[in-house]
Order: structure tokens, then sequence, then C-alpha cells
């Protein structure tokens, strides 16, 4: 409609002008017409007053010739003829002039012929430019109808999201107080059966004592055979020759009661409810489950690795994290198959003892607590998992992220724990309540974490180490390297810090001074993953870091020079690296699915 009007509109323009133009230039040729018909008038008038004078003429002959005053006539007849040749001459000045008139008129003409020629021209290619802009015009109310239809559309689904969001969030809500009363009626239900348990325990307690009690009474009441061999103190005559009831407890025979005191109670006697985040369970003699692995401080004599003791298939894809417990007995790997494998070094092999589940996607590091009793780990699904070593059962799941949680570490009271995740927050939960305590925003993907007791060290994607106070949730200083840092590692003594960076480099930095004191770097060396991990020795001398082609360095810090290299038993880049605190086994574990012990055997 819009272009029917403005088609319309431009035609009405045209004829307007065409009017115009006759106007214009029939008011300028109608003098020049008009001077012409006067013109040939005048011609015509001429040509008469000729013939009226031939006709003039004749009849003075014929009076000349019939009157006898001729010669009058003939002077009538001279001034008669310079009258009407004056005239004449006139009329041929006004014709000359007019003639001028003309010419100059037809040059006009032709000048304006060609203006209408050139405005003709130009009104074609305005007509161009007019359909070309009317289809340019055109295309654009078509996309703008799109973008309209389009925006609509969008607006639509914000809005159906909008609402899904409200929706989700109200679920989440609701959810999130669901679990909350489900935690606090668990926690009931876990206190009520402990009180049971204890109940119970106490009773059999009782029995067993009332029992114990009333077989010494019993072994007090039976006579004895006296064996040389044993170590019985031996009765005087006096006291013999009490009664058999009168027995003091004291003097027992002792064998007897040794033999019975000797004897193990029953495992039901001694046994405790386990509680993961308040106490430790213990065994039937009172210990930790993993009371032998429980690390007696730093190792007599470390071992630099120069051999493959055994190389295995630790998980159906990739290793990402590898790590040995306190006592060095047990091995944990962590893979991209959702699973956290527990291994048995004996005689050096590692033997498959169990497999932790319950994450959803692949686990990027373990840790131990300090008497190696639970074990920590960090997942690519938003969330960090503790789990029972003694009986492999999930006990909490820590979830509050929004990114994947890189690094999760234990405070040294183990009561806490720190996590760093790829969403740039690092995050503090206090496992007595079971909740997040503080969430700091770090600025950059946090891509691993050590603790001490009240400062936490970061290493991050912009190249740079943070170190914070837990209690001012602050930094306290910044130390910027070269490269991304994908691993940080303390010695025993919590005095030096090994970073790694995809520069190529591992430093030891110094923690007195915040400081690098040393940098090590190889020929060959190079850092695989954001996500490497290096390692110290126990007693701080060496340092083990794994390249991208598949070679396991291993540098000593006092002289600052590279001590081995061992190549030739992995396929792919290295991805973790962990020392025995005993000092006895280096495991590597790669982006395939192998893992390598080495050790000096």
């Amino acid at each position: 409609m819009a272009g029917r009007r403005v088609e319309c509109t431009w035609k009405r323009h045209v004829v307007e002008q065409l009017k115009l133009r006759d106007r214009v230039q029939r008011q300028a040729f109608e003098e020049l017409i008009h001077q012409y018909n006067r013109l040939l008038e005048k011609s015509d008038l001429q040509g008469v007053l000729s013939e009226r004078l031939q006709t003039e003429k004749y009849e003075l002959q014929n009076r000349h010739d019939l009157s006898p005053g001729a010669e009058s006539l003939q002077q009538e007849m001279a001034q008669i003829r310079i009258r009407h040749q004056e005239e004449l001459t006139e009329l041929h000045k006004k014709r000359g002039e007019l003639a001028q008139s003309v010419i100059e008129l037809n040059y006009q003409i032709q000048q304006k012929d060609k203006e209408i020629q050139s405005n003709e021209a130009k009104m074609l290619e305005y007509q161009q430019q007019i359909s070309q802009l009317e289809g340019e015009c055109r295309d654009l109310r078509n996309s703008l109808a799109d973008l309209e239809r389009a925006n609509q559309t969008l607006r639509d689904e914000y809005d159906a999201l909008q609402i899904t969001f409200s929706a989700l969030e109200e679920k989440l809500r609701k959810t999130t107080e669901d679990n909350q009363e489900l935690v606090t009626r668990w926690m009931a239900e876990k206190a009520q059966e402990a009180n049971r348990l204890n109940a119970e325990n106490e009773k059999d307690c009782r029995r067993r004592q009332a029992k114990l009690q009333k077989d010494l009474a019993d072994a007090a009441k039976e006579p004895l055979p006296i064996d040389p061999e044993d170590d019985i103190e031996v009765l005087s005559s006096e006291d013999s020759a009490k009664a058999p009831g009168e027995t003091s407890p004291s003097r027992l025979p002792s064998r007897a009661l040794s033999k019975r005191l000797s004897q193990p109670p029953p495992a039901g006697l001694l046994d405790s409810i386990s509680n993961i985040f308040g106490r430790r369970s213990l065994n039937s003699h009172g210990t930790s489950p993993d009371s032998s692995d429980v690390p007696s401080g730093v190792c007599a004599e470390v071992r630099v690795p120069s051999t493959a003791l055994h190389t295995f298939d630790a998980h159906d894809g990739e290793v990402n994290a590898v790590r040995f417990s306190p006592g060095s007995r047990l091995l944990a790997t962590g893979g991209m198959d959702r699973r956290v494998k527990l291994w048995e070094v004996v005689a050096g092999r590692c033997e498959p003892k169990g497999a932790l589940t319950g994450s959803n996607a692949g686990i990027t590091s373990i840790e131990f607590d300090s008497a190696g009793s639970y074990l920590l780990a960090a997942s690519n699904d938003f969330a960090s998992r503790i789990w029972t070593v003694d009986d492999y059962r999930l006990r909490h799941t820590l979830t509050g992220h929004s990114g994947k949680v890189l690094s999760a570490r234990f405070l040294l009271d183990n009561a806490r724990i720190v996590s760093g995740s790829y969403d740039r927050t690092l995050k503090l939960w206090d496992l007595r309540s079971k909740v997040c305590m503080k969430t700091v925003f770090a600025g950059s993907s946090c891509n691993d974490i050590v603790c001490t007791e009240q400062c936490v060290m970061s290493g991050h994607f912009d190249k740079k180490v943070r170190f914070w106070d837990i209690r001012a949730e602050s930094i306290v200083c910044e130390l910027e390297l070269l490269g991304r840092v994908t691993s940080l590692d303390l010695n025993h003594d919590r005095t030096e810090l090994l970073t790694c960076s995809r520069d190529d480099l591992v430093k030891i930095i110094d923690l007195r001074n915040n400081s690098v004191r040393q940098t090590f770097s190889a020929q060959g060396f190079k850092c695989g993953s954001d996500f490497t991990r290096v390692t110290f020795s126990p007693d701080g001398g060496y340092v083990a870091a794994g390249s991208a082609d598949g070679v396991l360095y291993v540098w000593n810090v006092l002289t600052g020079k590279l001590d081995k290299t061992l190549d030739k038993n992995h396929s792919s880049a290295i991805n973790s690296v962990s020392w025995s605190p005993s000092g006895t086994y280096v495991v590597s574990v790669e982006k395939g699915s192998k893992a390598v012990l080495w050790s000096d055997l």
C-alpha cells in the first residue's frame, strides 16, 4: 500500500513538471509567433500595396493618356513611389529584425531542447534511483519485520526462561530446605543410633565384666595343681589353712589369671561408632584402622628412583591424580572414569584393594588426612567428596561451586577443608557442621592449593600465587610467575613452596621472605597441561616432575642440577607425581591409563 502511494506521488510530480514546462515554453514563444504572424500580415499587406501601386500606375497612365496634366501626375506618382519605397525599406528592415529574432529564438529553442533532454536523462536516472531505493526500502522493511519477529521470539523465550528460572530457583530453595531437614533428621537418627549402640556396648561390657568376675570367683574356688615350671606364688601353710571361699583375690594363682586375661574380648566389646567428621572409627584394639600408616616424622632415607618396578593400568581412561597415604602403605589414584582406586604397595607391586565410587565426573585431585583414615577428592562435577578408607563408604559431598573443583585440601586440624574451583573462588568448609564457612573471590581460576595452619596458598590461571589469611579472608601477598601456575607443594618443614607453571619452569619459593630461591629446568622438559602436578621428596632434598613427552625428571635441590631422567615407560604426558612419605617409592600417572611405580631397587 505504501509503495502504491509513493508511485502515485511521483507520477503526479512528473505531470506537474510537464505542465509547468508547457506553460514556460509557451509564454516564451507566444510573442515570437505573434510577431511572425504580424510579419506575415505585413508581407501580405506589401503585396496588396504592390498590386494597388500597379493598379494606380496603370490608372495614372491611362489618365495621362486621357488628360493634359500628365506632368503633375508623374510627379505625384513619383512621390507615391518614393513613399512606397520607403515603406518597403522599412518593412524589409523590420523583416530582417524579425528574422534575427527568429534565429535567436530558434537557438534558444535548441538550448531548451538540450536542457529538456538532459532533464529527461536526469529524470530517468532519478527514476532508476527511486526504483532502487524503493527496492532497498522494501528489503529494509522485510528485514525490520524479520527482526521484529525474531525479537518477539527472543522476548518470549526470555520470558519462558525467566519463568523456568524462577521455578528452578523455587525448587532449589525447597530442595535446600528439604536437604537441610534431611540432614537434621539424619544427624538426629545417627545420634539416637549412637546412643543405642553405646547403651548396648555398656550393657555388653557390664555382662562381660560380671561374667569375668564370676569366672574369677570360680577359679579362686577351684584347687590348682602346682607346676614347678609355672611362675606361681607358693602359698604359705597359714594361707592354705583358710577356707576356699576366703581366698584373697590378690593371691590368686597367676597362671590361671594370666590365661583368662590374655584371651581377647569379643569384637563387640570395644566397637565404637564411626563418625566421619567428629571422630575416627576404632578397631577392636581401640586404634585407628590405618594407625600403622601414621607417619612418625621425616623419613630416614630418600631413595632416588631409577627403575620402574611395576607398570599397570590404573583406570579406564586418563589418570589425573595420585597420592600416597601418610604411612606409604596405600596408594590412591583418581581418573576420568569417575573413580578413586586404592592400591596396596606390596613387594614392589601395586595390588588393587578397592574403589571409591560416588563421583559424577572425573577426579581432579586427591588428599589423605593426616591419619590416613579419610580421603578427600575433588571432581569436575562442581563438588568435593570424602570417603572413609577402611570401609570405602562415601561420607559427605560438599557442593556449592559453580565450576569444576580443581583442588581440595585438608587443613592441619583435619576438621576443615579448602577447595579451589574453575569459578575463580575458594571455599572454606567446616566438616563438623558440614557447611561452607567462607567464600573468597580470587579473580582467576584456581588450579592448585596447599595449606598451613592459618594460610592458604593458591596457584592461578593468571600466573599468580596468592597467599590468603583464613581469618581475615584477605590476600596477604601475591607472587607473579612467568606462566600459568599448574601445581603447588610444600616441603616437610613448610618453609618452602614448590611451583610448576606453563613456562616449563619448576621453582622453589622461600616462604620466609616470599621470593624465588631456586629455579629448575631441563632440555626436553615441558609442562603437559594446566593441571600437571609436581612433588617434593619427603625430606625436601629432591623435586620430581613429569613432562609432556612422558619422561620423569628428578632434580637435586642442594646442587640445583638434574639428577635423574626416567623414560620409556609412559606413552603420553605425565599428569601427576607422588613421592611416598617413607621415601622409598615414586608413582607417576599419565594421560593414558597407565601408572608406574618407581624405586632404586
